[in-house]
């Protein structure tokens, strides 16, 4: 199929997949005499592990780590290995996250319960200077 036609079943723009193919995610693309591009159906399952895959985290470097050369040929283990750093990777930003929040919480409530008697700019020299 030609690349309008795979971006119409991608949902995806034929520039993203000229990009994906240029950052050696998309490997079992021919060239006609004409310089036109024919992708298989394997590039429809490529591309949308690969859409699946950005939205759930994972780098363009990290995709092409797990990528097969063809949608038939999935490494299991590596699949299970990358998939469990990410999932690891996610837990440390998440636990990272709420110290973030824990931490502007207590700036918020210093900065909301400012003493009458203190002007703001030293409250926040005050406050700011514990984040």
């Amino acid at each position: 199929m030609k690349i309008g036609e795979l971006a119409s079943k991608c949902e995806l723009a034929p520039s993203a997949i000229r990009y994906y193919e240029s950052r050696g995610l998309l490997k079992s693309v021919t060239r006609k005499s004409n310089g036109y591009r024919i992708y298989t159906e394997d590039a429809v399952i490529l591309l949308k592990v690969i859409v699946n895959a950005k939205q759930a985290g994972f780098s363009l470097d990290e995709i092409k780590q797990i990528l097969p050369a063809d949608a038939s040929n999935w490494e299991h283990d590596k699949l299970v290995k990358v998939i469990n750093v990410k999932i690891k990777d996610i837990e440390n930003l998440q636990a990272q996250l709420r110290k973030n929040k824990s931490k502007l919480k207590e700036v918020l409530r210093a900065i909301e319960s400012k003493p009458s008697d203190m002007a703001c700019k030293d409250n926040a020299k005050k406050v700011l200077g514990k984040i």
